[in-house]
């Protein structure tokens, strides 16, 4: 008999908990940077829509790490939010 809907994937990576809201978006802007690095130095040695697609993937990527970086500004540093 044929499942009407797959089984989920197996996550292989988790995010530890305990960790606080200031790590994570560092690592977040981290790992956005990198994958950025990645896609415009891929880019650049394609031609044609294969470039495009990936300088698209990498504009993605920059939007990402904006969004990211304003959640962070607008973060308050652990010790403010205990003293509050």
């Amino acid at each position: 008999m044929i499942k009407p809907t797959p089984n989920p994937p197996i996550r292989l990576f988790t995010v530890a908990d305990g960790i606080s809201s200031e790590d994570l978006l560092v690592n977040l802007s981290e790992t956005l940077a990198s994958a950025n690095a990645l896609s415009c130095d891929l880019a650049f040695d394609l031609e044609g829509p294969k470039r495009e697609e990936l300088l698209g993937v990498a504009q993605l990527i920059e939007l990402a790490q904006l969004l990211a970086d304003r959640v962070h500004a607008g973060a308050e540093p652990a010790s403010a939010a205990s003293s509050g």
